[in-house]
């Protein structure tokens, strides 16, 4: 809403005294050239160099909604965009406002437009929050452009946010902070006037730490990064020891190198956990890798091979559940990615056991590298093309949906193969029905045991 006599003092408070907010809220871009991360969406002409009005022309700037991670900084864009635009600038929380409140918002936009002809810029946190009502009463003021919206959420707006609402705006997706964006925030932090004035030095140590305590989470880095500078300077330390940043946010080094052997080592323990059906040690793996900061999608590609290399037809539910979970992660990220993770490890883990799949392929591929392959047999060849006939394709093919039990007791495999049985099914949960069908339809296409 707009600022009272209270808050307009409390801002004046925090310009005299910078040290009274948060070391985040200090650090905050001042302009969309320094804001980190997010270079697909600051090139010149984009909608929010627009918003902050670096374009002109007939076509006035578009509203907008930001879609990213915690963290990304969607609040930080519309703060910049509320400092550099000269237009009026409201702000509202979807977890304490409500219709009145956006009604008031659209009509005190209407007024400022039609008697001082000044444009309104407004700002919607966790819009997914407002029900369909709430989004509903938006729309005139946007569809209008009484008010130009930028709305910050979380979840994916095409569940959460109204079609109409998507249609008159610009979806803006922030991809995830990489280290490299937040180690550059927390470097500026520890030297800028508005940081920590040069106070403290971060060793590489403690910086990767850090790094893998923020997870991509700017806010959450710079947080961490005040708190473990307090603490140092209270013990008169200049430099933030490891063991101080672990006793400030209360989390231990994991020793984890993302690119050395602990990344292959503790992926390896992971998978051999789930081999071994031994679900406390896997989920043991899966809590190293993700307090350390491992890729989530690496994980997820890991349990999907898992599931075919380890558990295959055993239970044929193990790889769309793999699949399922990496789909997942994909789409919500870390913190409640582990979630979706564990659900994975846990179900392959407890799963029964075949690599009877793996074995199957293995030697079918060793015979082909060898050179067993031999042509197609004739009336299995394409006999569709113009000839075919003449060649002799496709003749003496019986069509085995013609017989009574849907099997026709013919060649498939080259000569060199006929005989040859790759596939051999375990009796390990569900796999036992397909070694019954293994052993049924071999019997009845003639085949002899090699």
């Amino acid at each position: 809403m707009e600022p009272d006599l209270f808050t307009a003092a409390a801002e004046e408070r925090q310009e005299k005294e910078p040290s009274s907010s948060p070391l985040a809220v200090r650090m905050r871009p001042r302009t969309l050239d320094e804001v980190v991360g997010q270079r697909h969406l600051l090139k010149p002409g984009s909608p929010l160099r627009r918003l902050v009005g670096e374009a002109s022309g007939p076509a006035g700037p578009s509203s907008v909604l930001l879609w990213g991670p915690p963290g990304t900084g969607k609040t930080t864009l519309a703060y910049v965009v509320s400092k550099a635009t000269d237009a009026r600038f409201v702000e509202l929380s979807a977890i304490t406002a409500g219709v009145k409140e956006v009604r008031a918002v659209i009509d005190g936009a209407r007024r400022a437009s039609g008697g001082y002809d000044k444009e309104t810029v407004l700002f919607l946190d966790e819009i997914h929050r407002f029900s369909k009502a709430q989004q509903d009463s938006l729309l005139p003021a946007v569809e209008n452009r009484w008010v130009t919206l930028i709305a910050a959420t979380t979840e994916n707006p095409y569940f959460s946010v109204i079609s109409p609402l998507l249609s008159r705006s610009l979806l803006l997706t922030l991809e995830p902070l990489t280290d490299d964006d937040v180690r550059g925030l927390l470097r500026r932090a520890l030297t800028d006037e508005r940081g920590l004035k040069g106070a403290v030095t971060l060793p590489e140590e403690t910086e990767d730490h850090l790094l893998r305590i923020a997870g991509g989470d700017a806010r959450r880095a710079l947080t961490a990064l005040e708190a473990a500078a307090g603490a140092a300077l209270d013990k008169g330390e200049s430099e933030i020891a490891l063991t101080t940043l672990e006793e400030t946010v209360d989390r231990a080094a994991v020793k984890y190198d993302r690119d050395g052997d602990q990344h292959y080592d503790v992926a390896s323990a992971l998978i051999k956990s789930i081999r071994g059906s031994d679900v406390d040690a896997a989920l043991h793996y899966l809590a190293r890798m993700i307090e350390a900061g491992e890729d989530p999608r690496f994980i997820a590609r890991r349990l999907m091979i898992s599931a075919s290399e380890d558990i295959g037809l055993a239970d044929p539910n193990a790889l769309p559940i793999a699949v399922a979970a990496a789909q997942a992660v994909a789409m919500i990220g870390f913190p409640e990615a582990a979630l979706t993770l564990s659900h994975a490890t846990i179900a392959l883990a407890l799963a029964p056991k075949s690599n009877a799949a793996t074995t199957a392929i293995g030697a079918a591929l060793e015979d082909v590298r060898k050179g067993l392959a031999g042509p197609v047999p004739a009336h299995l060849r394409d006999s569709h093309y113009k000839g075919a006939t003449k060649l002799g394709h496709g003749q003496g093919y019986v069509y085995p949906h013609d017989l009574p039990e849907g099997i026709a007791a013919q060649q498939y495999a080259p000569d060199a193969l006929k005989d040859r049985e790759y596939y051999e099914p375990t009796r390990h949960g569900a796999e036992a029905r397909y070694a019954d069908a293994v052993e049924w339809t071999r019997k009845n296409l003639g085949r002899k045991r090699s």
